[in-house]
């Protein structure tokens, strides 16, 4: 291929809605080389990772004024000790465990709000497709704002004012909606900052809202007892503009490199979008040690470029670095990553907009948005029933998994009513049925029933309905607990996991949100329940089960 063939294939990808993710799908598809190769292709890229080219040196000259800052940061993370717990080597970091607050949290709520909420079409990726010739987002720009050499990116900073954003009228949704921890995004693939940060100018307490987002954040969640975390998207920024090398653009402007970065444009190659060189890995390890430093988040989410080559010794000793500050007594962060970035027991792995078909023994989460087309706010977009929600989160956590549920907010800071709503939905659900979810476990099976959710990323836009014949378990070492994802017509329901010979004997059946006494009978097909005339709650129903053999 050509060098210009990312272009072009970003190009293509966003013809359609889902172009970022079909974007990342090819990228996910042809990681899963064969050993050999993969060594190989890791020794070829760090070698050629030393060598600056043009675009890198314009870059580390448009922050330069930050080197001091960057340095002093970089000799404080890579200060190891012999007495530290963790050491900066995959064997020492295997040791991580998850902790039990994020184990009993299941729910969480992601944040993606930053300066792409301005323009608000396409997706959070306008900031790239923007520069993509022949991408809707290309178009649009160039017919409501005028030529990208005229009116780029950075022109958006200036109108994002964030005048309506109320951190603790947030913070008091999310504790309405039933999450137990928030994931707001620090910095995305934009490179504009969310948080006050001393190693660049281009964030949002010098420009834009001119407060330090983030911060107010941190405090307004933990006033309402939730736990912080925060999300670092950082990685990608490398090349995220590099559409802008290919035409007369604003990209191309050495005063707003700081905020372009790089934009590399790589080799021929489109799965290997350039070779980040180690000024730019350097960087990545300053902002993201501080802003872990600065607010101290119990969770950090990365995403999916973190698994290059390249970024192996910087992100080992990222995690020593944050395992080690973070950690309070057994109780460890939690970093989440994507696919095979890291072994998987140094870290939570995460499914983006998917989910297991399986129970996995250690601890993951998928994370999906409440809307449809972007993780971002966009104009028109669709969003979620709470209905779906419910099933997904009760699948999720069947599996030994947490759900973190995205919201894009205005430009304004308003959250949209449609999201509004359903958040409010759920967290209704969760009040009746929260002793299922919260604090749970999961059973020796995760369910059973006709229908499967489909495994894999990418598949939350293929709506999985269930059947009154579909049950979830869980347990909390007292109760098992079993969810049925619908009312059956005939008011009766029969659990064949838990019959005369399942090993299970059980002594009692109640139904989470109702005191109507419940009729059961333990029979060598399956527990059968005859199910009160008033419902307890709306989209999936929790039976409290007592028994031995549990």
């Amino acid at each position: 291929m050509v060098e210009g063939s990312c272009y072009n294939l970003a190009a293509m990808a966003s013809k359609h809605s889902s172009h970022q993710h079909s974007f990342s799908k090819i990228w996910f598809a042809r990681f899963h080389l064969n050993t050999w190769f993969r060594l190989s292709l890791a020794l070829f890229l760090v070698a050629h990772s030393q060598t600056p080219n043009a675009e890198d040196l314009v870059w580390q000259r448009s922050v330069s004024k930050h080197t001091s800052a960057r340095k002093i940061r970089l000799e404080q993370v890579r200060r190891h000790s012999a007495r530290d717990r963790f050491q900066p080597t995959w064997k020492s970091l295997k040791q991580y465990r998850t902790p039990d607050w994020y184990r009993d949290a299941k729910f969480g709520i992601f944040v993606h709000w930053g300066v792409y909420s301005v323009p608000a079409f396409g997706s959070e990726w306008y900031p790239r497709l923007m520069y993509i010739s022949g991408s809707p987002e290309f178009q649009h720009h160039a017919q409501t704002y005028g030529q990208q050499r005229n009116f780029g990116y950075k022109d958006f900073v200036p109108l994002f004012h964030g005048e309506k954003f109320d951190a603790q009228a947030w913070a008091k949704l999310f504790r309405e909606s039933g999450a137990r921890y928030v994931v707001p995004v620090a910095e995305h693939h934009d490179g504009f900052a969310m948080y006050d940060s001393k190693l660049t100018d281009w964030c949002a307490s010098k420009m834009g809202p001119h407060r330090d987002i983030i911060g107010e954040l941190s405090s307004a969640i933990r006033r309402e007892g939730l736990h912080f975390g925060l999300s670092s998207h950082r990685a990608e920024h490398y090349f995220f503009f590099n559409g802008g090398r290919a035409f007369d653009s604003d990209v191309q402007d050495s005063r707003y490199a700081a905020l372009y970065g790089p934009a590399h444009t790589g080799i021929s190659d489109p799965d290997w979008i350039g070779h980040p060189d180690p000024a730019y890995l350097d960087d990545w390890l300053a902002r993201t040690t501080e802003v872990a430093d600065k607010y101290h988040p119990e969770l950090i989410y990365f995403d999916w470029w973190i698994g290059r080559a390249e970024f192996e010794p910087y992100l080992r000793d990222f995690l020593s670095f944050y395992y080690n500050q973070e950690a309070k007594g057994e109780q460890l962060p939690v970093v989440n990553f994507k696919e095979h970035a890291m072994p998987e027991s140094a870290g939570v792995l995460d499914v983006e907009r998917g989910q297991l078909g399986e129970l996995r023994s250690l601890p993951w989460q998928t994370d999906t948005s409440i809307s449809n087309q972007s993780w971002g706010y966009v104009e028109n977009d669709s969003y979620k029933s709470p209905q779906t929600l419910v099933w997904q989160l009760v699948d999720v956590v069947s599996k030994n998994g947490n759900l973190l549920l995205n919201i894009g907010p205005q430009s304004n800071g308003t959250i949209p009513n449609e999201a509004q709503t359903v958040l409010r939905e759920v967290g209704a659900w969760l009040r009746v049925n929260g002793e299922a979810i919260y604090s749970t476990r999961p059973w020796r099976v995760y369910g059973e029933g006709p229908t499967k959710a489909a495994e894999g990323a990418f598949h939350d836009r293929k709506e999985t309905t269930f059947t009154a014949q579909d049950f979830r378990f869980t347990t909390d070492r007292k109760y098992l607990f079993a969810i049925a994802l619908a009312w059956p017509e005939s008011g009766r329901l029969l659990i064949h996991s838990l019959g005369q010979n399942s090993g299970v004997a059980i002594k009692a059946v109640s139904m989470l949100g109702s005191n109507t006494k419940i009729h059961w009978s333990q029979r060598e097909e399956g527990l059968q329940i005859d199910l009160p005339q008033k419902l307890a709650s709306s989209y999936a129903y929790s039976f409290q089960i007592t028994a031995t053999g549990i």
